[in-house]
């Protein structure tokens, strides 16, 4: 049976293999990151660029404003903001349907995933006094997609952030 977790690290290694980039996943999670994803060679003031990913599920339907709240463990919310990592973290969320039988449909001539990831970076913002979770926004703009995550990268390659 496939679970949530499991879910979202499959459509965001999907999205980096069309993307063009490769991945990896730590063998612990003790920093908030699920999975890495790494650009080959040069072409920028940075050569080689990665970037962490703290990776979420949620069945939730797609709101129609243009941001949508996301509840997140304080733990992560801490590891997520800290401005003096080396490799850049992005949180993104994957919004699913209620029913996991309607997250994908495989078939001879297509596999298709149902519902989309955003992303959102939490890189310098302020503590919380919060013991739980912290309530994020999410741009729906920031589609994790291809495109999305290829613009990321190329941000990165030339010495920015996401």
């Amino acid at each position: 049976m496939l679970k949530k977790n499991s879910s979202v690290v499959l459509t965001s290694k999907a999205v980096a293999a069309v993307a063009g980039f490769a991945w990896s996943e730590p063998s612990v999670d003790d920093d908030s990151i699920d999975l890495t994803l790494s650009a080959r060679g040069g072409g920028g003031t940075v050569r080689s660029p990665r970037l962490d990913l703290q990776l979420k599920c949620h069945a939730q339907v797609t709101p129609a404003a243009p941001s949508f709240s996301f509840p997140v463990k304080i733990k992560n919310y801490d590891d997520l903001r800290d401005d003096t990592v080396m490799v850049p973290r992005i949180l993104v969320v994957v919004l699913v349907p209620d029913d996991i039988s309607d997250w994908m449909q495989h078939t001879e001539p297509e596999l298709l995933l149902r519902r989309c990831g955003y992303w959102c970076s939490l890189r310098g913002l302020e503590p919380t006094q919060n013991k739980q979770t912290v309530s994020v926004s999410i741009d729906r703009a920031n589609l994790f997609s291809p495109d999305g995550l290829g613009q990321i990268m190329e941000r990165l390659r030339t010495g920015g952030l996401p």
